[in-house]
Order: structure tokens, then C-alpha cells, then sequence
């Protein structure tokens, strides 16, 4: 472990490892989302209307800083509160002037544990297709801030990302959890209850860009994990399906493009 100080702050963080284990590019980290939802092209729209995001190229995708949403169908996909992937979170200037416009929009406000610490003063909504958002206000980091996953083991979750997919491991005052590039990943406690598999939820899978498809697969069947066979796809030499131990379904993509 090598200690050092966080910038912008007068706390200490300890940051243990790096990506050398794990198979994501240290770059890029974390590639897109899959959002499920039983109008995509909709959703998409009001991804960009209200929070912002960047329009793709492609047809029912588009960006939230440098991260890819890609918007699916699905007419049943149940929300995203109860799986493993259990919300996103994104840091805004003022989170109750964001509050009252995502209500205007259609969003939900809910009430749900605030797992972050409380000088992110996070509220919770769920836009109108069942994703959980958290709200917070990071100066450090405005935009897409977090996924965050509830499981049984968030510190087992964690040591196992890291191990699998790399990231950096970061502990201080702020935040305990593994940061991609411009991205955290959080996990939460889910209290002794099992959440349910991310396959069928509002936000389906988060996927990790490699830098070959083939090798990242070997290295990780080589470490006892099933992977579905690669297949490529438009300007994608392949991609790849697999799920952590408390059912986050993960993909692994390798692009073009550096």
C-alpha cells in the first residue's frame, strides 16, 4: 500500500494496487451501459434533455461524459432497485434545482439510503423507466460520478472487480471504492438480502473496454470465470458476456479505435 495525499483536500488516502491485474484498460476503464426500456428512442431523448447527455451517432445511444448509454428494448425489464447494478450516480451543481427539474420531466423522487457520505447531500430519483439516480453534489467531479452496486460483500465485490477488471482502489473520507479513469464503482451493503441478477433490470450490464478481446477472455476463463464466446459487430473486432458472483452481468469490448 503507498499513501498519498488527495489533492484539493486535507485528508489522507491510501490507494492500494492499480490496473496491472486486471484485464480493462486503465485509460478508458468502464466503455458503456446497457439501459433497458420499452421505448429507446425516448429514453435516449430524455437522457439528453435532462441530463445533458451527448447524442451518438448511432441510433439510440448516447453519451454521459466520456461513458456510452446504449438504450435497448425491453417492454419488461423491472427497475434497477433490487439488482445488483442498483443506481447511477450523477454529481450536479445544485442537487434540489435538479431535483425539481427531473420531476418536471417525468422523474420519480424516492427514498432510498444514502450510501454516499453526507457532504454529497444525495437525493434519489427514478427517471420514468425505472433507472435510480442518484443526485449529489461533488465539485470534484461534476457529471456521470458512480455506478453503484448493492451486494452482501461489497468489500469482497470490490477485490473482485479489481482483480478481474483492474481499477484503481481508493480509500479516503470521501469515498471507499475503485475509480476508471473519469468513473467510480461503488457497492453498498444489501443489508443480508439477495439482490436480484442484472440481466432483466433497467440497467442491465456495465462493460469494461480491453484491448484484445481474445487474451482478455483467455486471462479471464484462465481465472476460473465463465465468458461467453466473442462476436463482433459494427466497427467492434468483439465483445463478450460474463457475470460477477453476485450477478452483475459484465461485458468485455474491445474497439477500433484507440
Amino acid at each position: 500500500m503507498r499513501i498519498i495525499a488527495c489533492v484539493g483536500a486535507c485528508v489522507v488516502c491510501a490507494v492500494v494496487a492499480g490496473f496491472a491485474q486486471g484485464v480493462s484498460m486503465p485509460t478508458v476503464g468502464i466503455d458503456n451501459m446497457h439501459i433497458l426500456s420499452a421505448d429507446p428512442a425516448q429514453t435516449r431523448e430524455w437522457y439528453i434533455k435532462y441530463l445533458r447527455a451527448t447524442a451518438a451517432p448511432a441510433a439510440g445511444q448516447a453519451y454521459l461524459g466520456a461513458t456510452k448509454l446504449v438504450f435497448l428494448r425491453n417492454e419488461k425489464a423491472q427497475p434497477s432497485t433490487g439488482s445488483t447494478i442498483d443506481h447511477l450516480g450523477l454529481s450536479v451543481a445544485d442537487v434540489d434545482a435538479k431535483l425539481k427539474e427531473l420531476e418536471a420531466g417525468g422523474a420519480r423522487a424516492i427514498t432510498a439510503s444514502n450510501d454516499m457520505p453526507a457532504l454529497f447531500a444525495g437525493r434519489f430519483i427514478q427517471d420514468p423507466w425505472g433507472v435510480k439516480i442518484e443526485l449529489l453534489k461533488d465539485p470534484d467531479m461534476l457529471g456521470l460520478h458512480h455506478v453503484h452496486l448493492r451486494v452482501r460483500d461489497p468489500e469482497a465485490t470490490l477485490v473482485w472487480f479489481q482483480k478481474m477488471m483492474g481499477g484503481e482502489r481508493v480509500k479516503s473520507a470521501k469515498l471507499d471504492g475503485l475509480r476508471y479513469a473519469a468513473l467510480w464503482l461503488l457497492a453498498a451493503d444489501s443489508g443480508g438480502e439477495t439482490t436480484a441478477p442484472s440481466i432483466d433490470r433497467a440497467i442491465q450490464h456495465i462493460a469494461w473496454r480491453v484491448s484484445n478481446i481474445a487474451e482478455a477472455r483467455t486471462t479471464l476463463i484462465g481465472r476460473g470465470l465463465k465468458v461467453g464466446d466473442p462476436r463482433p459487430s459494427q466497427g467492434v473486432p468483439g465483445f463478450a458476456f460474463l457475470e460477477d458472483p453476485s450477478g452483475v452481468r459484465i461485458e468485455i469490448i474491445e474497439r477500433l479505435q484507440p
